[in-house]
């Protein structure tokens, strides 16, 4: 008897993770990636001679992939070198003041006691604490579980944790618990950047993100290869296992019949069968019919006013010397709430935006003469199917990008002949469905993690993998996702017991 085949669709972290699992469990496993190289968001570009890491430059929750190649019988320490990073992050504001995030939490506080006083080091050290308790509390109950609604939810967390859980705040948004804890508006600044992480608002996201204080303390690590290494190593896993790669190739269509997957037809006109397919891409490709009218029905798209961020992006070499840069660095401005205002109400990208940027050839804390190699990142409204940026608005941002890094005390010029730039008009090209935005759905609000569509479909072998699904966004919980939606096929037969579907039926159904 033949294998059973599945095709996944997109080789991002969640369809690598979905390939990983299926190819070791003994299915027949054929990836169908549109790019050159596999791992979606996780992509380097070109500037001059050098490539640059374009995408996450951020490696934590080490355990997710740990488990996903322990499971695959491998070990993912003796498979890709990675270095620990000391200094987190450096923060400067246009103030003149700077700190850095520590990942020994003592140390950031000495930091913070000498920034802001010994009352907001005390309060970090309390958010820290909390923070791992949200963590613990949510690790396997939500994030490494199929998608629960709140009452489910209670049920794997225990009843007699009800009381804890309410006790970290759910109902608050991460602005405002940040408030409880600090008092000094430049470190609410910095924690509050955590709801970007997930493409938010600190302002509408809930306080439950404070958990990823706690995921950068169990460990940043940085990947000497960058993060495309990361791809790579999982991509020659499931190899291992059987698991076939196409890369170059564009999937037209998602077909089916008598109501069940069938296979999938290229838009060269080949026709692929499959038993069941994974979708590795944002879930509103599907609604929008960018994979054919069989599938728009499969699951709920992303509405467009709930879009998470999109960003601008530069790469470029440049000549940083006598300013004492770190891996992470953040340039903020004084006004926080107005740049989320103009991303989310007004659509546009801030005047005095704040700047990220990863210099990636400062593997560990300390000074770098000389140039180096630079991603250069603002957050940015996820309009680009909607509008055309044009380059005179893209030169607009650019200055006033420079400005504020002027203003922190750093000068760096982003239109140098090898700058390679990006904007939302650009990632919703490269992820259809998408509009730019590099997250999926907004988490904005005390349910919003429970909005989020499961990895089943209502198609029959179609199931779903990636940012814009349970658990979310980013490398980690892309790749959780990919477990869980492969998890979820290889189980298919397995019928609901009596009490799950009476939880279901009854459960508040998420507006």
């Amino acid at each position: 008897m033949s294998k059973q085949h599945v095709i996944v669709i997109g080789a991002g972290a969640g369809g690598l993770a979905a390939a990983v699992e299926l190819a070791a469990a003994g299915r027949a496993v054929t990836v169908l990636e549109s790019a050159a190289t596999v791992g979606g968001k996780m992509h380097q570009v070109r500037s001059g001679e050098h490539w640059i890491d374009a995408g996450p430059t951020v490696f934590t929750m080490r355990w997710v992939f740990d488990e996903l190649f322990a499971n695959a019988g491998a070990q993912f320490t003796s498979r890709l070198p990675f270095k620990p990073v000391t200094t987190l992050a450096r923060h400067w504001w246009t103030s003149g003041a700077s700190m850095d995030l520590h990942a020994d939490p003592q140390v950031t506080a000495a930091d913070i006691a000498a920034l802001a006083g010994s009352a907001d080091a005390e309060g970090y050290l309390q958010l820290c604490r909390d923070s791992g308790h949200i963590f613990e509390l949510l690790k396997a109950s939500f994030m490494a579980a199929p998608q629960p609604n709140p009452i489910t939810l209670v049920l794997r967390i225990g009843l007699s944790k009800l009381g804890e859980m309410l006790a970290l705040r759910p109902h608050q948004t991460l602005w405002r618990a940040l408030g409880d804890y600090l008092k000094d508006p430049r470190l609410r600044q910095l924690f509050a950047r955590y709801a970007t992480y997930v493409g938010s608002s600190p302002l509408k996201a809930p306080a439950t993100l404070l958990l990823i204080t706690h995921s950068e303390q169990q460990g940043v690590w940085v990947l000497p290869g960058g993060m495309t290494s990361l791809a790579r190593a999982m991509q020659n896993l499931a190899e291992e296992h059987g698991a076939k790669f196409k890369l170059n190739t564009n999937v037209a269509t998602i077909n089916t019949q008598n109501g069940r997957i069938s296979g999938v037809t290229l838009d060269n006109g080949e026709t692929l069968p499959a038993d069941d397919i994974v979708f590795n891409g944002d879930r509103s490709a599907l609604t929008t019919g960018c994979l054919g009218p069989d599938v728009v029905s499969a699951t709920r798209g992303t509405p467009i006013e709930q879009r998470g961020l999109s960003a601008v992006t530069w790469c470029l070499r440049a000549d940083t010397a006598g300013f004492p840069l770190s891996y992470h660095n953040v340039f903020f401005d004084e006004d926080y709430p107005k740049e989320f205002s103009a991303l989310f109400e007004d659509k546009t990208v801030a005047e005095r935006p704040t700047v990220y940027i990863c210099a990636q050839d400062r593997l560990l804390a300390g000074h770098y003469e000389g140039y180096e190699r630079l991603l250069v990142l603002v957050n940015a409204p996820a309009t680009g199917d909607l509008s055309t940026w044009s380059r005179e608005q893209m030169s607009a941002i650019t200055a006033h990008t420079e400005a504020v890094l002027a203003d922190c005390g750093f000068k760096i010029s982003l239109s140098s002949a090898t700058c390679r730039m990006a904007n939302p008009q650009d990632f919703s090209s490269r992820f259809p469905g998408s509009g730019g935005s590099l997250y999926g759905q907004a988490t904005h609000g005390l349910f919003s993690s429970f909005t989020r569509p499961s990895s089943r479909t209502k198609i029959p072998g179609l199931y779903m993998a990636g940012g814009s699904i349970h658990p979310g966004p980013g490398v980690p919980m892309a790749t959780l996702s990919g477990r869980l939606a492969a998890q979820a096929l290889l189980n298919q037969d397995r019928a609901p017991n009596r009490l799950t579907k009476l939880l279901f039926r009854f459960a508040p159904k998420p507006r």
